[in-house]
């Protein structure tokens, strides 16, 4: 399970799940990419992964971590050293280097996470005022601080991402695990929400109060060109 949506960031009931899981003796293997920045691994969880990139730790350096005792069988080939538990040699500087980066970012996570998730509220309120035809997408409390999912109806995504490149703003379409892709967005077709003219933000602890205003400045102006241009 998700411990939250990376597209939306809706967060998930996992302790719930967890709590279930466990009166009936179930492992949880839960991907906690999106949430570890913001909230570390607090619920319960038998299996959890997660990506260093993700709280500015080194590229290329995945997280794995298994609980004492849970039943569990490595996926890889035994390691001809003689320890089954890994393949090949430890990449021991990532792990380092992605622990120290992640204790640092989690010891500012709370207070970033209410500056930023500051930022999101009134990105959710703003931008259905300023822009017709709008749906903001994703649980409006219990949510990520970080992420903001609209669509814009009448506009394509990648149109939008593209005009808003050209106007300094680096935003996505969709999520990143299907970035590359021309089809909808499934997460947002299984919601029932607009799955064309999407937009994903996603801000980072730096983002300031400027930079926002000067996104609701350019937004409205944007959307309105690109609908214009296919006679709407």
């Amino acid at each position: 399970m998700q411990s939250a949506n990376h597209e939306v960031g809706t967060v998930q009931p996992l302790a719930a799940v967890a709590d279930a899981a466990a009166h009936g003796d179930v492992p949880v293997l839960v991907d906690a990419c999106a949430s570890v920045p913001w909230q570390g691994l607090g619920a319960p969880w038998t299996v959890a992964a997660a990506s260093a990139h993700k709280w500015g730790g080194p590229s290329g350096v995945g997280v794995l971590a298994v609980r004492k005792h849970a039943r569990w069988r490595d996926p890889s080939p035994a390691d001809d050293r003689g320890d089954r538990r890994a393949l090949g040699f430890d990449d021991v500087p990532g792990a380092f280097a992605a622990a120290a980066a992640l204790q640092a970012v989690l010891a500012e996570a709370d207070e970033t996470g209410r500056r930023v998730a500051a930022l999101v509220d009134r990105l959710r309120a703003e931008v259905p005022r300023l822009v017709p035809d709008v749906d903001v997408v994703g649980d409006p409390v219990e949510r990520l601080p970080h992420l903001l999912t609209f669509s814009c109806l009448y506009v394509e995504g990648e149109a939008l991402v593209t005009a808003l490149d050209r106007a300094g703003f680096g935003i996505g379409s969709g999520s990143a695990c299907t970035a590359s892709t021309h089809e909808p967005s499934h997460v947002l077709a299984a919601m029932g929400a607009l799955t064309h003219g999407n937009v994903r933000l996603s801000l980072h602890p730096g983002t300031t109060d400027d930079e926002v205003d000067r996104f609701l400045a350019v937004l409205p102006g944007v959307v309105a060109r690109l609908r214009a241009e296919v006679g709407l």
